[in-house]
């Protein structure tokens, strides 16, 4: 009679059953390892005064008795203006970055560009746009074009690129080989492809991402004035260097409504257009 023998190891002792081989264990052990040693290290880098941090929420509570009440009747003559201006930024902003993005993203994408080099300048642009953060986009162009909302435009704009591009690129890769097969075989145009087949299938998703850039750029666009380059950050700006607390509450109450009604018409009008 033979004897089941499989549960058994080669010197007929009993299989232990491991989640990890040692090898894993030691991996495992050196991530760990490794992750509080950078946690460590960003901690010294921060230079925590420790004098400063037990005093913070007493600081934080005067600094929020400064705060109230609101000044809310400075609303019409400083705010209202600037707030309209963050706005216009974002909006012509957002509006520019797709017309640059657009074309940047068919060069980007695999299944239109068959030239590699083509192919990897797009990209590139694509990752510069993106690696710039706004507010220095902000800087460069306030250098060039002087102070104002120009430079906040141009800034939103340039940053939106990569976001924009990137995303309509990955979109018409996925988009699926049949509709675009049975109209190139018509003898259409590039064009008519990309119109006709492209389109129809990131439609949905082209509108997704310009609603949500267009509320990403509202948020940005609120502290572009820090630099100078318009909109409601330069009201700030100013009631922080004049501490002008109830006014800075002012300010940051608005910038708060603004972004709430932003994610508010970005739902609504997800529902009716997609």
């Amino acid at each position: 009679m033979n004897a089941h023998v499989s549960p058994l190891n080669p010197a007929g002792q009993p299989r232990v059953w491991q989640r990890y081989s040692m090898g894993q264990r030691l991996l495992r052990f050196a991530l760990y390892l490794l992750v509080v040693a950078a946690i460590v290290q960003a901690i010294r880098g921060v230079e925590v005064i420790p004098e400063f941090l037990y005093d913070a929420p007493e600081q934080m509570a005067d600094l929020f008795r400064r705060m109230w009440p609101i000044d809310w009747a400075y609303y019409p003559d400083g705010v209202h203006s600037a707030l309209i201006e963050t706005l216009h930024i974002a909006t012509l902003g957002t509006i520019l970055s797709v017309v640059m993005a657009v074309p940047v993203g068919l060069l980007a994408a695999n299944n239109l560009t068959p030239s590699k080099t083509i192919n990897m300048l797009a990209r590139l642009i694509l990752v510069s746009s993106r690696s710039v953060n706004s507010l220095v986009w902000a800087l460069l162009f306030i250098a060039i074009f002087g102070p104002g909302a120009l430079a906040g435009t141009l800034a939103i704009a340039f940053r939106s690129i990569g976001f924009v591009g990137k995303l309509v690129g990955e979109a018409l890769e996925e988009a699926q080989r049949g509709p675009i097969e049975a109209v190139a075989a018509t003898g259409a145009s590039k064009a008519s492809v990309i119109w006709y087949a492209y389109w129809p299938q990131i439609r949905p998703a082209f509108w997704s991402i310009v609603l949500l850039r267009w509320d990403i750029n509202v948020r940005e666009s609120a502290v572009l004035g820090l630099v100078g380059a318009g909109g409601i950050g330069m009201a700030l700006d100013t009631a922080l260097n004049l501490f002008q607390w109830d006014r800075v509450a002012l300010v940051l109450a608005a910038i708060f409504v603004v972004v709430v009604l932003a994610e508010v018409i970005i739902t609504q009008a997800r529902k009716r257009i997609l």
